[in-house]
């Protein structure tokens, strides 16, 4: 009996629940809107989250390349009478960088102007805030760290000049000259190709030249501001016929790796956004290192006879440097042949074509930064497609695998800007630098090392 009742009691509940459900539908509605507002507010606030996250790491990756990475593995390649003088040089940079890029270096690269620069709206950081740009650089995260990732990027830039002139640069002239070099160079350039209205950027209708994370930004104008640097300088004392070798090989090689992992947000954070691009430039970045390091080291092998630890880490970096304009438009396989080619060649430039010159490039900044980004910018051109990044909109051809080769037009346009500002300006900066503070050491100080000469300090205490 109370089994049959239970039993009535469920098959008028089945009744009743739909029946009371309808009759209070036309109340509900409102409030079911309102829950998927919310849901729609909360999932947008989870992207958000997840982007600034990655985007903060990013930026933290991005300075580790400076310091320690680029520190360690240029004050290791030195003698080490100039350790701490050329450390210091990488360390003034993430100081003196910063506070130029507070006061206006960011306004100059990302603020409202023409196709060559940008304005003074953001002086002082002035409307830099905790909330999206209204512009669409990075329209998921705060503008602040946008903000902070691209200075990431300015103080590399002229850190990696420092390589050319290393052991012979005063630190009061190196000072001066790579501040004003930040403003005069790396400012225009970085808004020519990224910022709004830029002469190359990809989104314009000038000359869209592809450059997803600085090939042509930072790599070409350090590489060729750094040869500029190295013959207006001069030789060093004793170059070529006395043997200069690395002081200390282990912290050249640790820092190198430094530099491996931290490209990853330098290439990898570029696609702004915790996203699929993300993944395809981080893939792209590690498989062309690994294809630039074998392509140096068995170039090296044939040309000397042995593989060294110093190739195969130059290699490494070689390969970061070319497939940064690339690394966000290509597949995996072309990244290989991307940093495979740019280990022979930027290998070929060091051993024979620096041989051939005799320019006194302490540090193969031109050749590994200037060859290596000329080359990437242009494969990039070459092997870009709408199928990893639709820059000009879904199923647009974008490079010459697409069937668009003007695309590698554009990328020598990049290019030959970005050669035309780094030497005239380098040369410009370099003579009002030398004809005020003085650029070069005298040569008692610069036998005695720069350490001792310009910092009054040894990188190594060897007494009891």
């Amino acid at each position: 009996m109370h089994r049959r009742c239970i039993q009535w009691l469920l098959a008028l509940g089945l009744i009743a629940v739909p029946a009371l459900a309808l009759s209070q539908a036309p109340a509900s509605a409102p409030a079911t809107q309102a829950q998927i507002a919310a849901l729609q507010k909360a999932v947008e606030n989870a992207q958000s989250a997840g982007d600034n996250a990655w985007m903060l790491t990013s930026a933290a990756l991005v300075l580790l390349m400076t310091g320690p990475g680029l520190a360690l593995f240029y004050g290791g390649l030195v003698r080490k009478k100039n350790v701490l003088g050329t450390m210091m040089q990488s360390f003034a940079m993430m100081g003196m960088v910063s506070i130029l890029w507070a006061i206006v270096g960011y306004s100059l690269a990302f603020g409202h102007g023409n196709f060559f620069i940008g304005g003074l709206e953001h002086l002082f950081l002035r409307g830099v805030g905790l909330s999206p740009a209204s512009d669409p650089y990075a329209p998921t995260i705060p503008e602040q760290t946008y903000m902070i990732y691209q200075l990431m990027f300015a103080i590399i830039t002229p850190a990696l000049i420092t390589g050319a002139f290393a052991e012979r640069m005063k630190f009061s002239g190196m000072a001066v000259f790579l501040s004003l070099w930040s403003l005069c160079v790396y400012c225009p350039m970085a808004h020519m190709v990224w910022g709004l209205g830029g002469l190359l950027n990809s989104g314009g209708n000038m000359i869209p030249s592809l450059d997803f994370a600085g090939g042509t930004v930072v790599h070409v104008t350090s590489g060729v501001s750094a040869l500029v640097a190295a013959l207006y300088l001069g030789k060093r004392v004793g170059y070529p016929q006395t043997a200069m070798p690395p002081h200390s090989m282990v912290l050249s090689f640790t820092g190198a790796c430094l530099l491996w992992v931290g490209w990853f947000g330098f290439n990898a954070g570029s696609a702004l956004a915790a996203s699929s691009l993300a993944t395809s430039a981080f893939v792209n970045t590690h498989f062309a290192t690994a294809a630039a390091a074998l392509g140096w080291t068995i170039f090296e092998w044939f040309h000397n006879g042995k593989p060294t630890a110093l190739g195969a880490i130059s290699g490494a970096v070689a390969g970061l440097v070319a497939i940064t304009p690339a690394s966000g438009f290509v597949e995996p396989f072309p990244a290989l042949l991307i940093g495979l080619a740019a280990g022979f060649f930027c290998s070929f430039m060091v051993f024979e074509v620096k041989a051939l010159f005799g320019y006194d490039d302490s540090l193969d900044a031109f050749g590994v930064h200037g060859a290596g980004g000329t080359l990437g910018a242009i494969l990039t051109g070459v092997f870009a497609t709408y199928l990893i990044n639709p820059a000009y909109g879904a199923g647009v051809p974008t490079g010459g695998v697409d069937g668009h080769w003007a695309q590698v037009l554009h990328q020598l346009a990049g290019v030959g800007v970005a050669w035309g500002i780094s030497i005239v300006g380098t040369l410009i900066l370099l003579f009002v630098v030398d004809k005020t503070v003085g650029l070069r050491v005298t040569t008692d100080q610069e036998m005695a090392g720069l350490d001792l000469s310009q910092h009054g300090e040894e990188g190594y205490e060897l007494g009891d």
